[in-house]
């Protein structure tokens, strides 16, 4: 049974509800929020013989084989690795299923994730099968970056934003779920995870705040001159570089805005503050626009998985950071 988390109440309530189902539904938001779980809850209470007001039952036919994996009236499409691309062959695969009458006499029901993972060629051969599901089958499609889908996969779904839950409520689940971690923690983590519960625990799993002391130990070293760029690119080695760059540019923002505004409360997590104010006020704001473009268009080089020599392309971050002070 896919986990029901208490910030969904409401929105369950509103999707499982219904007298009739939509065709398609693009469900959307930031990652870490448990789209994918509602997704699943979904997808078993559309496909169970005896569905309850707010659940399946988990106990007739057709839970039992969906619990097992072998149900034939349902298919879950996702890339074939980790972060590649959903590939045309693999949507013509799932259209086959489309267009086959259900083994159960109940709906068919697909799940894919992420839907923005398919390349083009995949997103057209989807197409059909979105604007004319053969018998009754629904189709749930999950989204990170609706922004990335073609206008014509999104205007054939029921759109549904998955928002983030409120902070409160995240830190009162996240106190469950870690309940090793003190408050001060939990919230350093969620901020970290930019409000995302779900991915507050995986960061913590990943030792994501030994690995931001690392960085942060780092770069003052680096502004003093005790470090040269060349010894932290190499010492960052088992740091994910998405991560780093997340934090440079989430830097460079903060540099900017308390340039602009000069306001304390805006200066971001307390272990950088010290650091960003005095670049604030060391640095013209030229050279922090600069390296921000620069900043951003090498992250979304890491994101498309571009073949990077990763401590030169560090060397080069940090040999730009440390000449940041100096209005010159």
């Amino acid at each position: 049974m896919a986990e029901a988390y208490p910030w969904q109440d409401g929105l369950w309530q509103q999707l499982a509800g219904r007298a009739q189902h939509a065709h398609a539904y693009l469900l959307h938001g930031p990652v870490g929020i448990g789209k994918r779980a509602l997704a699943e809850r979904l997808m078993a209470s559309l496909l169970c013989q005896r569905p309850g007001p707010s659940n399946a039952c988990g106990e007739c036919k057709s839970c039992l084989l969906l619990k097992a994996g072998s149900h034939p009236d349902n298919y879950v499409l996702e890339p074939e690795e980790a972060d590649k691309a959903i590939k045309v062959d693999q949507v013509r695969d799932l259209v086959s299923f489309v267009v086959q009458t259900s083994q159960l006499g109940g709906r068919k029901v697909v799940l894919i994730e992420p839907v923005e993972s398919m390349n083009i060629n995949a997103a057209n051969a989807l197409l059909k099968s979105l604007e004319e599901p053969s018998g009754d089958t629904v189709l749930l499609l999950v989204s990170h970056q609706p922004s990335r889908l073609l206008p014509t996969i999104k205007s054939r779904c029921v759109q549904q934003a998955c928002p983030l839950p409120s902070e409160a409520m995240s830190l009162q689940w996240l106190a469950q779920a870690l309940p090793d971690s003190t408050d001060d923690e939990r919230a350093e983590l969620l901020t970290l995870a930019a409000g995302s519960p779900l991915a507050a625990v995986n960061l913590q799993a990943q030792g994501v705040r030994e690995q931001r002391a690392l960085v942060v130990d780092g770069v003052k070293k680096l502004l003093k001159q005790q470090q040269s760029p060349t010894q932290l690119a190499e010492g960052w080695n088992a740091i994910p570089l998405l991560l780093l760059f997340d934090w440079f540019c989430d830097w460079s923002s903060l540099i900017l805005r308390y340039q602009l505004t000069e306001d304390e409360a805006g200066l971001g997590l307390a272990d950088m503050r010290k650091v960003i104010q005095y670049l604030a006020q060391k640095s013209s704001q030229d050279k922090i626009l600069n390296i921000q473009d620069w900043l951003l268009a090498q992250r979304q080089k890491v994101l498309g998985k571009a073949n990077l020599n990763r401590v030169l392309l560090l060397e080069a971050l940090l040999v730009q950071w440390a000449s940041l002070p100096g209005r010159n």
